[in-house]
């Protein structure tokens, strides 16, 4: 099994905790770990009940992201699910944190299911250019019923706790101090028999709801046209009202094969990881203490930066940040966020404007430009933004924001002038990566998510 999934007896249940930080994802050593860890379950005579956990904050947050693009490595995920939902002995899952993606597909393959308050369920393959490719579609709408399937998978929905038991995803709630306490109290009901067990893929087909599914499929070629796999989740979806699991099962699996083969898949993936990486500086890893941040010009979020956790002087011994703000003398004059790392013998005046940030307009996020090449100064400060709630593009020189809405006036062409402009952007060094060019035009100038992002497509066409 190795160091990702662990086996421990607790009387005669059977504790088979993911050990995969940071979120537990489905590696190929978790998934041979798990069968491993059934079998010798299976095989223990003095082992009556199963108990799945994740070791950690989550239980599984989905399918491990260093593997995207790779061939399939065995077991694969279906593969492992039959075996669960098969296993003799009864498998319980103990939900907390996320089981997201392939982790809910794992649930559901599971004969009963206990969560914490604090979980968040959710099959968002759909974000990705995918659709549940083990089981999701099939499985998921013989709990809920098909419209409700339909709405989750299709916006990439995640519930809470008590949507997922009203809506019959989930069995119980729980507010035990431990997944280990769960289990015991499980054993304990089951062998009393207080306790309804399902094998989710033996239950009844959903009953088909034909209008259920249009009005989903109205609404998605209103708002979405042109994206491919949320139509293949509708073909998955109306599959289950008819054909046996194996098939429907088997039908999911080649639509799930098309989605991967769809540039729109690599397009949205490509986003995914651009979006991952957009709040780390390259050579800003060294850590910076902020001493004192002086603030000019005018802004809105000034006032929280002030009153940020960080910046309360609490004691002598940690002083947090010292913040100053002035107000700009010229109204016109562009907000800026002076940021000097000093001693507090240090004259407020001896400062240079080595950092501006612009507030994007209609969107959530803010751009912090360097402009005197301080990769940790800037890192240190996008860390203090983004722990006030602010999503932060760091940017060189000039501004990323304002480069690719200037290629937007008076285009014949918009999408073809701002893929040009990223390029340029990218070559002319204004970029730590290109890649935050493409996140940067998805999130506040409406470039189609699907395509990538104008740098992506610029260079998939040269």
């Amino acid at each position: 099994m190795g160091q990702t999934v662990i086996l421990n007896r607790q009387g005669n249940t059977a504790l088979i905790e993911i050990d995969n930080p940071p979120v537990n994802a489905l590696s190929q050593s978790v998934r041979a770990g798990l069968i491993e860890a059934l079998d010798q379950a299976e095989a223990d005579p003095a082992i009556e009940m199963i108990a799945l956990l994740g070791k950690g904050k989550v239980f599984i947050a989905g399918a491990d992201i260093k593997e995207f693009g790779k061939p399939p490595q065995s077991p694969i995920l279906p593969d492992v699910i039959s075996r669960l939902e098969n296993s003799p002995k009864p498998v319980i899952a103990i939900l907390h944190g996320v089981a997201l993606g392939g982790g809910l597909e794992v649930a559901l393959g599971c004969h009963y299911r206990v969560a914490f308050n604090d979980i968040r369920l959710g099959l968002p393959e759909v974000k990705l250019g995918l659709l549940p490719g083990a089981g999701g579609t099939q499985r998921l709408p013989r709990l809920t019923g098909l419209a409700t399937a339909a709405e989750w998978i299709t916006k990439g929905i995640a519930v809470d706790a008590a949507t997922a038991l009203a809506e019959g995803l989930i069995d119980e709630v729980t507010d035990a101090e431990s997944g280990e306490a769960v289990a015991t109290a499980i054993t304990r009901r089951w062998k009393s028999d207080d306790l309804r067990l399902r094998k989710t893929g033996e239950l009844p087909n959903p009953a088909s709801n034909a209008p259920a599914l249009e009005a989903i499929r109205q609404q998605l070629e209103k708002q979405h046209p042109n994206l491919y796999s949320p139509y293949r989740i509708l073909e998955a979806l109306q599959a289950s009202c008819t054909l046996p699991l194996v098939e429907g099962l088997r039908f999911e699996r080649d639509l799930f094969f098309q989605c991967m083969d769809s540039p729109q898949r690599a397009g949205l993936i490509h986003h995914f990881f651009a979006s991952k990486a957009i709040g780390k500086v390259p050579g800003g890893e060294a850590e910076i203490k902020l001493i004192r941040l002086v603030l000019s010009g005018e802004h809105s979020i000034f006032n929280a930066l002030a009153h940020h956790p960080l910046a309360l002087r609490s004691s002598s011994s940690n002083p947090g940040i010292e913040v100053h703000i002035r107000k700009a003398a010229d109204a016109k004059e562009p907000t800026t966020v002076v940021v000097k790392v000093v001693n507090a013998n240090t004259d407020l005046t001896d400062t240079t404007e080595a950092f501006t940030l612009l507030s994007i307009p209609d969107s959530s996020m803010l751009e912090l430009i360097d402009h005197h090449q301080q990769p940790e100064v800037q890192q240190a400060l996008m860390n203090v933004l983004k722990t006030g709630g602010f999503t932060v593009i760091p940017s060189k020189e000039r501004s990323l924001y304002d480069t690719l809405c200037a290629s937007q006036v008076n285009a014949d062409n918009p999408r073809k002038a701002l893929e040009n402009a990223a390029l340029s952007a990218a070559e002319a060094g204004l970029c730590y990566r290109p890649a935050d060019i493409d996140v940067l035009a998805i999130e506040t100038l409406a470039y189609p998510q699907h395509l990538g992002g104008p740098h992506y497509q610029a260079t998939l066409s040269k």
